[in-house]
């Protein structure tokens, strides 16, 4: 990679995108120094000594590479429609933890012209959903526990992601209508990409072929 004494600092989104993402970067060259899942540490020095890792929330990636405390990060998509963001390029779909963000109800109730109320964390995507559909609904702000808010009579319906769908047969929610295919970015500062576009662009060359060996 770069031979200039530029560094990178990745934000990583922990859990399952984190389990998948480990194994691509370590086939891209760029592995931790310490098992990350046995270190209460947030950021990790590397295999290479011009990256470093960071982990967090996957709604708090977006935020640190926005604005420039991480160079580039990892994030679901729905963390990334859900907080837009114009300082930010998307330059690669990683195609790991692939889900799907819905909007669920309860099974045997029939979809209603009536005005809606609608449970969900993506209070964001959801109101450019619906207005684009001309859908009224009334938004409820849940951080969890979203597929029991139908049965409680907190809400009509929910808006969340769907995996295997497990979770909303048990509640007795069935999917009705997708919003988007969700998979893990990479994405990148902008002012990053231009400052240490050398070292960025030989990760991000690197990860596509990692992607790419699995694909074919």
């Amino acid at each position: 990679m770069s031979t200039v004494t530029e560094s990178v600092t990745i934000a990583l989104t922990r859990g399952r995108i984190l389990k998948e993402t480990l194994p691509l970067l370590r086939e891209a060259g760029i592995e931790p120094l310490e098992d990350m899942s046995r270190s209460r540490k947030l950021k990790f020095a590397t295999s290479l000594d011009q990256v470093s890792l960071l982990v967090m929330r996957g709604s708090d990636v977006p935020v640190y590479v926005e604005n420039g405390a991480a160079d580039m990060g990892v994030a679901g998509k729905d963390m990334l429609l859900e907080y837009g963001g114009e300082g930010l390029y998307e330059p690669l779909d990683l195609g790991i933890a692939r889900c799907r963000l819905m909007i669920a109800a309860p099974r045997e109730v029939p979809a209603s012209s009536a005005r809606l109320r609608v449970a969900t964390k993506f209070t964001g995507i959801a109101k450019r959903w619906f207005a684009e559909q001309g859908r009224q609904v009334e938004l409820i702000k849940l951080n969890g526990a979203l597929e029991i808010a139908p049965a409680m009579g907190l809400a009509d319906a929910i808006v969340d992601i769907v995996d295997t769908g497990n979770t909303l047969r048990a509640n007795g929610l069935e999917p009705r209508e997708t919003i988007a295919e969700i998979s893990s970015r990479v994405i990148v500062n902008k002012a990053s990409m231009k400052i240490k576009s050398q070292l960025i662009r030989a990760i991000l060359e690197r990860l596509a072929a990692s992607v790419n060996r699995r694909a074919s």
